[in-house]
This record gives C-alpha cells, structure tokens and sequence, in this order.
C-alpha cells in the first residue's frame, strides 16, 4: 500500500484553515445561544448611560476589552477601559457615578474583578458580565450576563486563551454596532472622531484641500504659450477657458504631445490650444470629497491624472492632480 505524505506547508495550511473554523464555530454557537433578553437589556443599559461606559478585563481579556472601549467611543459612545488592578489601587476615580461598567472574564473569578465588586456595588453602578462560565461570581453580582462560553480553545493545549477571546470580541463588536445603527450614526458623525488616517481622510478631506490655483489659457492661445504655462506650473496641464473664466477644455502634456507630433512642422507657428484641447472634460468641484475624486480619476477604462476643478457659475478655479490626491494618503 502506498501512503501519501502531505507537505509541511499543506500540513500548517490545513492546521490554520482547522482552527479559524473552530473559531467561526464557536462564534456561531454563541450567537445561537445568545439569551434575547440579556442581550435588549444590556442594549438599554449602554444606550440609556448617563455618563460613560466602563470596559474592563485581566490579561488577554484586557486586551480585548481595550478594543470594545474603542470601537465604542469610535463609533459615538463614549467607552473606557480600566484595568482592574489600576483601579484597585488608586484609579477607582475614574469610575463614578451613572456609568456603567462592562466586565470582561472567562472564568468569571479573575481575582482583580471580582476584587472589584464591592465597589461596584456601593457605587450603585450597572455591571454587565461577558462571561464564559455564567455559574460564577461575576455572572451572579452581574445586572445582565452575556455567556461567551466556548467549549475548547482554538490552543492545542486548551489553555492559551484564543477561542474564548475571540468570541467575547466579536460580541462586543456586535453590540456596540448595534448601539451605533440605534444612534443613527452617519458617516459625518464617525469622522468627527476620526479626523487623521485613512478612514478619517475618505471622510472628511475635500477637493479644495488639495487642489491647485487654475493654471489658465484662452483658446487662442500660441501652442507656446501652451507649452510655457505647463511648464511655469509644473502641474502636468492648464485649463482653456472663455473670457470669463468658464471651462471649456483641458490641455495635458499628453494632449500636447500627441497634437505637435500629428501637425506639420510647417503648420506649428500657427497651432492654438483650441485645436489642443480635450473638450468638456471631466471636472470636479471644490466641496467633493478628495476620496470621490480619486474615484472618479481611476474607476474608468482609461485613467485620467488631472481634473479642472469649477465653482457653481462653472468657473474654473484649480486643478487637482491623482499624485496630490494618493500622496494625501487616502
């Protein structure tokens, strides 16, 4: 009998996809356990806070409860996380009242949190369990429990806390989502606290950020005059507007390129940016977001790197080129 022996490679690639199913699993199983009840009164308990959200956990839970406090106060509730042993020795200030506390524990007896309870209680607070084991203290001075409980970790030995950590991130991204649609966030609202970044930059950075004076000639322009106001601005092209200062087409490097090398020699004294020009092109005003723009210059069949940009009388006022556009980092 012939035995095939499988790779390493195909051996660690059939190991991973194994586990990130196990723990796919284990997020299914406990969104289909979830209690409906629980999950509407923790709903109202975060929504209805008079102050602020309180995330906490020991460890890889910690960690995790970091994120949460993040992805809440990112999303328009303010959250922050406390480590439970800060606040046992000093930072318990930061907890006062009307804010509701979210506490995170696998075993539901990590000894710093459940240290924490008394306090807790005196401060007549709310405290909602995401909990792996709901027999627990934590579970049984909790207000809500949520049970994220897994049946194995995703650690070979059973111990490193990976399933279970995964599972309490998901539900805690789930319910701070679901906070988030009942507030009625929009997308304005989510970059006013992001203002830097990639996601903050999409959001908020305008054409008239990074658009450039006009470079301007009339149609009846010499195609040296062309030629010096490329040049003189360093952009790549010019605008062709009328005597008002309205567009009526673009000349690129390009454009002046392909006319001077299908022209006579003999005929080039006598060429204008009129017979240069690429007419009606593409244009942008100043309020459109950077991130449309970019869009706009690279989702077509043949790419454009420079777009005139006009005001509402459809003046022109600037030019916006890709470079500027990608080099912003958005």
């Amino acid at each position: 009998m012939t035995h095939t022996k499988h790779s390493p490679v195909t051996s660690n690639h059939n190991k991973v996809v194994e586990l990130l199913r196990l723990e796919a699993a284990a997020i299914d199983r406990a969104a289909a356990r979830l209690d409906a009840g629980s999950v509407e009164s923790a709903f109202e308990l975060i929504t209805c806070c008079e102050n602020k959200i309180i995330v906490m956990g020991v460890g890889k839970s910690g960690v995790i409860a970091q994120k949460i406090a993040q992805t809440f106060t990112s999303t328009g509730t303010v959250a922050v996380f406390v480590h439970p042993s800060d606040a046992l020795h000093g930072s318990l200030g930061v907890i006062s009242a009307g804010d509701v506390v979210i506490a995170l524990s696998n075993s539901g007896e990590t000894e710093e949190i459940v240290g924490l309870l008394p306090a807790i209680k005196q401060r007549s607070l709310k405290l909602i369990a995401i909990v792996g084991n709901v027999d627990s203290t934590l579970s049984r001075n909790a207000d809500v429990i949520l049970d994220a409980s897994v049946d194995k970790e995703a650690c070979p030995l059973n111990l490193a806390p990976t399933t279970s950590t995964t599972v309490a991130l998901a539900l805690g991204d789930a319910l701070a989502m679901t906070v988030m649609e009942s507030k009625g966030l929009t997308p304005e609202d989510f970059a006013a606290n992001h203002p830097a970044g990639r996601l903050g930059k999409r959001l908020t950075l305008r054409v008239e950020t990074l658009m450039h004076k006009s470079p301007n000639v009339l149609p009846g322009d010499n195609w040296m005059d062309v030629v010096r106001a490329i040049s003189e601005n360093a952009l790549g092209a010019v605008n062709v507007v009328d005597d008002a200062g309205r567009l009526i087409g673009i000349v690129t490097d390009g454009d002046l390129r392909r006319t001077i090398e299908r022209t006579n020699p003999l005929k080039l004294s006598k060429l204008i940016a009129q017979q240069m020009m690429t007419e009606k092109p593409v244009s942008v005003v100043p309020t459109m977001l950077a991130y449309d723009a970019l869009r706009l210059m690279e989702d077509r069949p043949s790419q454009i790197s420079v777009l005139p940009v006009v005001d509402e009388n459809a003046r022109c006022i600037g030019l916006l080129r890709l470079h500027d556009v990608v080099r912003s980092g958005i």
